[in-house]
């Protein structure tokens, strides 16, 4: 992560915030907050103001990152190899198919089996990307030595487990080809006529095994199982410009295969069995970003002047550092309304590598003891039992708008009237912000009196991986874009 100072001078904040409050404007038309939001023009005593905002790009690491999954969240495989701003991104999942109980046998018979074939059925749910360019999927088997639970979440930035992969469990160790659009498509097999499946064929090597274990080792119970079978890795190979949802709840693992019919003189009888994602199933995710050579990566490495571009992706991402210097030492006012104003830059890509559903806002505080120092804006998100009950007013949510050039774009604003008014009153002191794309969010937050500081987490965005998007930023006091990043202030003085 990179680390940035902006050294100002006490001479250089006043003349900023004296710039900034002198270049005010009464408020003479209707503003485009909409008359409910603000007391009647009086002409003398309301304005309407712009105060400067910088921004820093930067990424999370496994220090600052701290995203798990649990097994019950949308999984995601695939590769993305060519985001123009953002770069790759490789998604990996393990996990486990078990039978749905132990102590009998779960196959028809033993003997005389004649195995057709083995299929790992991975349940579709959605496709973030290119949906017309082909992946390569190739399923291994976890090593022994791992330590795979189905009461464990994990971290996803971190490949947790291990497997040989030069022995994939593919049929004739050949990788599955899958194109993403088709997976929608109508799947006729034996006794499985449905839509939304990705079928990887497995060798029946790996089904033989299966048949050969019975109640008095890997069928007695689940123990017994995850010893002689810890699990599958799925990875996409070489190829693929996006990723697909798993949902693990949906998956399974099918055998197919036919034995003598009972009194069937020679007939055969063909029959499929099941091991399902069940209870005591384990799942994970891991998730690879490369900046390499991306705007994103140069972003990072631009010196000390604010970034005019940022570059936002969800977890495990990227977020942009706000400082609003000109916020500091600020004589009280009234304010009417304070709002933090992110516009996206729109490129075609954005077709295809959409934005985030939400953005988040915090601040970070170097008083909190340990190592998640952010909270809650002050005042501006209420919250209930440890849960923000207005994240929509809050301004998580974008508006969808257009640019100048006709281009559909995200706008984001952030409420922040009242920790402003906060400022002005020296009642809180002046934040750092962060604006990121969380799937989770941990915060602290503040309860109004008695003083307390209590501890809040809770999901933002619906799933992780899927969402980028790049926001204009500022270049400093000279800067004259309308649509730059920007603090709106409509404020009284007092």
């Amino acid at each position: 992560m990179k680390n940035r100072q902006i050294v100002l001078s006490f001479i250089a904040i006043a003349t900023t915030i004296a710039i900034v409050f002198s270049a005010c404007r009464k408020i003479n038309d209707a503003t485009e907050l909409g008359g409910d939001l603000i007391p009647p023009v009086d002409n003398i005593t309301t304005f309407d103001t712009i105060v400067e905002v910088q921004a820093f790009n930067d990424t999370f690491g496994f220090l600052t990152d701290s995203q798990y999954l649990a097994r019950s969240e949308e999984h995601f495989l695939g590769l993305i190899n060519s985001d123009p701003f953002f770069g790759k991104t490789d998604a990996r999942i393990y996990l486990e198919l078990k039978p749905t109980t132990y102590g009998v046998y779960p196959f028809a018979r033993k003997d005389s089996v004649k195995i057709d074939s083995i299929v790992l059925v991975l349940s579709y749910l959605e496709t973030y990307g290119d949906t017309n360019t082909a992946q390569s999927v190739r399923v291994f088997e976890l090593d022994n030595t791992n330590n795979f639970t189905s009461d464990s979440a994990y971290l996803i930035r971190k490949e947790n487990f291990t497997y040989n992969t030069g022995f994939p469990l593919n049929h004739l160790g050949i990788p599955q080809t899958f194109i993403p659009r088709s997976l929608n498509d109508t799947v006729k097999a034996f006794r499985d006529t449905t839509i939304n499946q990705l079928r990887i064929k497995l060798d029946t090597n790996f089904a033989r095994r299966l048949f050969n274990y019975d109640t008095s080792n890997a069928y007695k119970g689940d123990s017994a199982f995850k010893a002689n079978f810890k699990g599958f890795a799925v990875r996409s190979e070489t190829t693929g410009n996006a990723v697909v949802g798993i949902d693990m709840a949906g998956s399974k693992l099918a055998i197919y295969y036919n034995h003598p019919k009972v009194n069937g003189a020679g007939v055969r009888d063909t029959t499929v069995n099941y091991f399902f994602f069940t209870a005591l199933s384990a799942a994970a995710q891991y998730v690879k970003r490369d900046y390499t050579g991306t705007p994103a990566e140069a972003s990072l490495n631009n010196g000390a002047l604010p970034d005019p571009l940022l570059y936002i992706q969800n977890s495990p991402g990227t977020f942009a550092t706000i400082k609003i210097p000109g916020l500091d030492n600020v004589s009280n006012r009234l304010v009417h309304r304070a709002e933090l104003i992110f516009e996206q830059l729109y490129d075609i890509s954005d077709s295809t590598f959409t934005a985030p559903e939400a953005l988040y806002l915090d601040a970070f505080d170097n008083t909190i003891t340990g190592d998640k120092k952010y909270r809650a804006i002050p005042f501006d998100l209420a919250f209930n039992f440890g849960q923000p009950v207005n994240l929509g007013p809050f301004g998580v949510v974008p508006l969808v708008t257009k640019d100048g050039s006709g281009n559909t774009i995200r706008t984001w604003k952030f409420n922040i009237s009242r920790y402003v008014q906060h400022l002005f009153t020296k009642t809180q002191p002046l934040y750092e912000m962060r604006v990121y794309a969380p799937f989770t969010v941990s915060n602290k937050y503040v309860i109004p009196a008695p003083s307390n500081d209590p501890s809040s987490i809770f999901n933002l965005n619906p799933t992780v991986i899927k969402g980028r998007v790049r926001l204009i930023g500022n270049t400093g006091p000279g800067d004259t874009n309308p649509r730059r990043m920007r603090l709106r202030i409509i404020y009284s003085k007092l």
